[in-house]
């Protein structure tokens, strides 16, 4: 068995991988680390964690009980883990890291695991996606990256080094809608939930968070067009939704492109590109690691439209799944049993 410590557990997405790695058969819960929650029942604050016996630990206790070959999952707010990771790497742990902290950074494996599983089955530390570039990403790569660009667009690939005028793409828009909990869990949460209940709240227009990792990740694969990118906040608990539209300059092949998506995801657990016509669904995937996408060519524009939980796979389904592949395990180990939440 391996041992799995949390640190800075008790946001949401930590309670999440706490409740998915209490049922891992091949890991076992180290140290649950809080400074905030320290010597508090678990079961006190997450209504899905209502049978655990287990206490917070307090602060310092993941590295008291730490160990060479043990995971660490760090779950602290933003900026919390910049320090503390490569600590936790160089006493012998591997960690997978739920903030922003390292995402971009050189010493970190991005951990999108249908585009860099090799990487990451060999990394120490993982810089687990953000949840709105998980959907936008698994929405857009396919169409994006320049190889399938070129295939998609032909008559206006002329060779030469990738830039996005080779294979016509003028614009990306994002319009994402999250659950509450994609906010984190503070004090202002239950007051944020009733200013939204009965609306859609469109937010960070100034310029959000997690726009340079999907431009950073869309670059990546030599994507240089502009993009737009508007996050909303929706009222459900969890799940997300992310419509993405790639704007070419020309038409393009509704038959090539989905055969693009279908090549993209062949052999990925959690995946599903729907059947035409099918929309993606929150309420099919929350709960679940799951990732439903639809795809569809309407004369020069690609949209693409993908639903996940932000709990699960844009957070702690994705950590596990992360922590299954670096211990060389079926993705899907641990990660199959969906739990139904009130939405």
């Amino acid at each position: 068995m391996t041992r799995v410590h949390v640190w800075g557990a008790s946001g949401y997405g930590a309670a999440e991988a706490i409740r998915l790695l209490s049922a891992h058969p091949h890991v076992e819960l180290g140290a649950l680390e809080s400074a905030s929650h320290a010597g508090q029942a678990v079961a006190a604050h997450f209504p899905l964690l209502r049978s655990s016996a287990r206490v917070f630990d307090g602060k310092g206790a993941v590295a008291a009980a730490l160990a060479s070959g043990d995971f660490v999952l760090m779950g602290g707010a933003h900026g919390s883990a910049v320090e503390q990771a490569p600590a936790f790497v160089a006493a012998g742990a591997r960690v997978i890291d739920l903030s922003a902290d390292f995402r971009g950074d050189a010493r970190a494996v991005y951990g999108l695991p249908e585009r860099y599983r090799d990487a990451i089955a060999g990394a120490d530390l993982v810089a687990n996606p953000g949840c709105y570039p998980t959907a936008s990403l698994l929405a857009l790569l396919p169409v994006a990256s320049f190889e399938t660009l070129a295939a998609l667009a032909p008559q206006d690939y002329k060779g030469g080094p990738p830039h996005d005028d080779a294979a016509g793409l003028l614009q990306i828009v994002i319009d994402a809608k999250s659950g509450i909990t994609g906010a984190g869990r503070n004090p202002s949460t239950p007051a944020l939930f009733a200013e939204v209940a009965g609306d859609i709240r469109a937010y960070g227009l100034g310029g959000h968070r997690h726009e340079p990792e999907i431009l950073a990740q869309l670059g990546a694969v030599a994507c240089e067009a502009p993009l737009v990118f508007t996050p909303h906040v929706v009222p459900l608990s969890r799940g997300m939704l992310a419509d993405c539209y790639a704007i070419f300059r020309s038409p393009q092949d509704a038959s090539a492109v989905r055969a693009a998506y279908v090549g993209a995801y062949a052999g990925n657990p959690f995946v599903r590109v729907l059947a035409d016509g099918m929309a993606p669904s929150v309420a099919a995937v929350v709960g679940t690691n799951d990732a439903e996408i639809a795809v569809s060519v309407h004369g020069n524009v690609v949209r693409a439209i993908c639903a996940i939980d932000n709990l699960g796979k844009g957070a702690a389904g994705q950590a596990v799944q992360n922590l299954n592949i670096m211990l060389g395990l079926s993705e899907e180990c641990g990660l199959r049993e969906r739990v139904v939440v009130n939405q």
